[in-house]
C-alpha cells in the first residue's frame, strides 16, 4: 500500500477517484481538504511515500536533506501577478512598497517566492519591506530572514489590509472587494521574457521508491492527465518543465531560500 498525498483537480481527478487504477499498486490517498494542509506532514514527519507538494517546498526540502525526489508532473500552476494586492485608494506600483509592509502566508510559500522574484525585478529592494507572516515554514529547518515578523495572533490578512496595518498582501485567493487592487498587471510580458509558466505544486516520490513503481506512478499521473484533455498549464515531462524549473530555481536561489543553484536535473535524482 503506497501511503499519498494528492489533490483533486481535473488534471488528477481521474487517477485521484479510481477511474484510472494500476494492476498492482494500491494507494491510501490521505483525507485532507486541501493538500497543502499536510505539506508539513510530508516534509516533517516525512509520512508519504508519494505526494503532491508546493515546488519551493520541495526546494527546501531538498536544501534540507529530505528523502524525496521530484517527477516531473505539474498538478497546478497560475501566473501570479493578481496575487500581490493594495487598497485601490493607494494604487502601488512595485517599486512604491519599499518600505512598506507585506503580508504573506509565510515567508517561503511558493506563491510569495514567485511575487517576491517578479518585485526583484522590477528593481524592488526586498530587505526595505517588512514581510508580515501568520503561518510557520512547511520545512521547519528554514529561517526567515530577519525583516519578517509575525502577525499577532488572531489577526487576518486581509483584515488588516483594509484596516492599514500592512499596505499590501499576498493574496492565496484574489479579493472580490471593489477596494483592493492588484499591484502587477497582465502576465503576458512575464511569460514572454522568461518563456515560462509558475509552478505551484507538483508530485515527489521518496528517494529510495524503485524506479519500476515511481515510472508506474507516473504513468497512471498521465493517463490522468490526457483524460482531462492535456491541460497547457499542466505541463507533464522533464523537458516540457526544465525552463519552468530554470527560473523557478533561479528567483528562490536569488533571495537566499536556498543555498546552491541547482541543476534542473538534480532534483530528479
Amino acid at each position: 500500500m503506497i501511503k499519498a498525498l494528492l489533490g483533486d483537480y481535473p488534471v488528477t481527478h481521474a487517477f485521484r477517484s479510481g477511474a484510472i487504477r494500476s494492476p498492482r499498486l494500491e494507494f491510501d490517498f490521505a483525507d485532507v481538504k486541501l493538500p497543502q494542509q499536510a505539506f508539513k506532514r510530508v516534509v516533517r514527519e516525512l509520512e508519504f511515500d508519494f505526494a503532491e507538494l508546493a515546488l519551493v517546498t520541495y526546494l527546501l526540502a531538498k536544501a534540507h536533506g529530505k528523502p524525496y525526489r521530484l517527477l516531473p508532473a505539474v498538478v497546478t500552476a497560475r501566473f501570479q501577478h493578481p496575487y500581490l494586492v493594495c487598497l485601490a485608494k493607494n494604487r502601488f506600483k512595485p517599486k512604491d512598497l519599499e518600505g512598506k509592509r507585506i503580508g504573506q502566508r509565510s515567508y517561503s510559500v511558493t506563491t510569495a517566492a514567485w511575487i517576491r522574484g517578479m518585485l526583484a525585478e522590477e528593481g524592488v529592494d526586498l530587505s526595505a519591506i517588512r514581510w508580515v507572516t501568520f503561518e510557520d515554514p512547511h520545512v521547519a529547518e528554514f529561517r526567515d530572514p530577519p525583516n519578517v515578523e509575525r502577525a499577532p495572533s488572531g489577526k487576518e490578512m486581509i483584515a488588516m489590509l483594509l484596516s492599514g496595518e500592512i499596505e499590501a498582501a499576498i493574496a492565496g485567493e484574489i479579493p472580490k472587494d471593489e477596494r483592493i487592487v492588484p499591484v502587477f498587471g497582465d502576465p503576458a510580458p512575464w511569460k514572454q521574457k522568461h518563456r515560462a509558466i509558475q509552478v505551484n505544486h507538483m508530485v515527489v516520490v521518496r528517494r529510495e521508491m524503485p524506479s519500476g513503481i515511481s515510472d508506474e506512478i507516473y504513468d497512471l499521473l498521465s493517463q490522468s492527465r490526457k483524460a482531462a484533455g492535456n491541460p497547457e498549464m499542466n505541463p507533464f515531462g522533464l523537458e516540457e518543465n526544465r525552463r519552468n524549473l530554470e527560473v523557478a530555481i533561479d528567483y528562490v536561489y536569488r533571495q537566499g531560500l536556498i543555498p546552491k543553484h541547482y541543476a534542473v536535473d538534480d532534483l530528479f535524482g
